[in-house]
């Protein structure tokens, strides 16, 4: 700038939003089944604000019966695979997921399934 001591400041601002999952249906209800069938039911995951691939899996409740026992009764596939894609416009992949209960004892339970990428998120 033509050796002038002048000084110029610039000035940036932006928005950085976190990644997140949204769930159809928001919420899962299982039948009702006799001890030992299988029941299950089909969510579609569709990510949010995801700025890198990233890589799907479900914590499962384990549950504790009233004899003391711990058991986890439910089972998580994902038919379709668990990766988040990124395409070249900036628009994700939705993902299927398929939950499964099945219990040899009598029990119902109200509660979360955590569903976290690579990062804990």
């Amino acid at each position: 700038l033509n050796d002038s001591p002048a000084q110029y400041m610039l000035t940036l601002s932006g928005t950085l939003r976190s990644p997140k999952l949204d769930f159809h249906p928001p919420f899962l209800m299982l039948m009702p089944v006799p001890l030992g069938v299988k029941t299950e039911a089909v969510i579609t995951i569709i990510p949010r604000d995801f700025l890198r691939q990233s890589r799907i899996r479900a914590r499962l409740p384990e549950l504790e019966l009233a004899d003391g026992t711990k058991t986890c009764p439910f089972s998580v596939q994902f038919p379709e695979g668990r990766n988040i894609v990124l395409s070249s416009d900036g628009t994700t992949n939705e993902l299927t997921c398929r939950i499964s209960f099945r219990s040899s004892k009598p029990m119902s339970f109200l509660g979360e399934m955590l569903f976290i990428d690579e990062e804990d998120n």
